[in-house]
């Protein structure tokens, strides 16, 4: 038989196709004993990675205080900058809901009567009346009785989440400190711990990983605080209240690859058309599209450059694999992460030549009978 095995009788390709099915079995088998070892302790897992994200962020504030003052000096004025301009932020924003809540609140009861007449009146092929809505609200309110219990253990369970929240925050604070303090004593000390035949691919691979992440990490930042000036000036321009929420919310959103843009981009829809009108409406969604498209074809290359470079296809599927696995924490995670191994993989890999893309694709011709050889033209 041709392409069989002179001494067992087994075909090459099966052969060869057992072979790789064996080693992704493993490869899966480690990745989903990765995966189960992280549910167990996810609270640390979070905890350390938000530190790293800290030391990105905050690590060119405490060099530049580190040129005229001690190092330790400098990692505790660096997290109080860094606090001080998060508090800020926080502090706007809830003067600027409070300022604008009875105004607010106004335009958005006007709107919603808007909305109702035109469901009620306007050209669509199906009304919707005030009696219809009145009902729905009264289902609501029974449903929110009948399940009032339920809710309550619900929020009850929650606060044990809040717990851990606040608990992986401080968690995280410590560690950055000392990422930010002696991050490099800290690698060092760990490298020595290896035997010397492994430190140079470990320094290798932590290198490029480290560059990847603090690349990301710094470059989404820059990315996120543009969006949110950007659709803030939009915002103010057309006249939609509350300008400064929903641009934190887009800010927020640019943290959260292909869902929180989109998402950010409708909750401002909505309060435009609450406040505004639908031409507003409109005129938000389209003004949010274009500063997405100026975000992806401008400042992402711009901005991060080499340091992060995935398919499309792959965040999507990055972003998606993150949210089945860990909800909007893994869609968060997954593409920094992706883009760590990629680089890592990247650096020891020593690809062949490419092909051209008439290359890739080989014109396979018919079959001759004789020998079962496929011929090409």
């Amino acid at each position: 038989m041709a392409g069989a095995a002179p001494d067992d009788g087994v075909p090459r390709w099966l052969r060869t196709s057992a072979g790789i099915t064996w080693r992704l079995l493993v490869l899966l088998a480690g990745i989903a004993l990765v995966f189960f070892a992280t549910s167990q302790v996810q609270l640390l897992f979070v905890a350390v990675f938000i530190g790293f994200v800290l030391t990105a962020v905050l690590r060119p504030v405490v060099e530049f205080y580190s040129r005229v003052m001690p190092r330790p000096l400098a990692t505790a004025l660096g997290l109080l900058s860094g606090f001080l301009v998060l508090a800020g932020m926080v502090f706007y924003v809830g003067y600027s809901v409070a300022n604008q809540w009875q105004a607010l609140s106004r335009q958005f009861g006007d709107g919603i009567d808007q909305i109702v007449d035109f469901l009620e009146h306007g050209p669509l092929p199906f009304s919707i009346s005030n009696e219809q809505i009145a009902e729905w609200i009264d289902n609501g309110r029974t449903w929110l009785q009948e399940h009032a219990g339920d809710l309550a253990g619900q929020v009850a369970a929650s606060a044990g989440s809040v717990v851990e929240v606040f608990t992986a925050l401080a968690l995280a604070i410590f560690c950055a400190v000392f990422f930010l303090a002696r991050g490099q004593e800290m690698w060092t000390w760990f490298v020595n711990q290896l035997p010397t035949s492994v430190r140079d691919p470990w320094k290798t691979a932590g290198g490029a990983g480290w560059y990847t992440f603090s690349g990301y990490t710094r470059g989404i930042v820059i990315i996120a605080v543009t969006d949110g000036f950007l659709a803030f000036v939009l915002l103010s321009i057309i006249g939609v209240p509350l300008a400064a929420p929903l641009a934190v919310l887009v800010l927020i959103g640019a943290f959260i690859p292909l869902i929180g843009a989109p998402a950010a981009m409708v909750i401002a829809m909505i309060v435009a058309l609450a406040a505004n009108g639908p031409l507003q409406a409109a005129v938000v969604g389209l003004g949010i599209a274009l500063i997405g498209q100026f975000e992806g074809h401008v400042l992402q290359p711009l901005v991060m450059g080499k340091q992060v470079s995935l398919h499309p296809v792959v965040v999507a599927l990055a972003v998606t694999g993150g949210t089945l696995t860990a909800g909007i924490l893994g869609a968060v995670i997954a593409v920094p992460l992706v883009s760590v191994v990629w680089a890592i993989w990247s650096k020891f890999r020593q690809p062949d030549p490419p092909m051209e893309p008439e290359e890739a694709v080989d014109d396979v011709g018919p079959v001759d009978e004789d020998d079962g050889e496929a011929t090409t033209g």
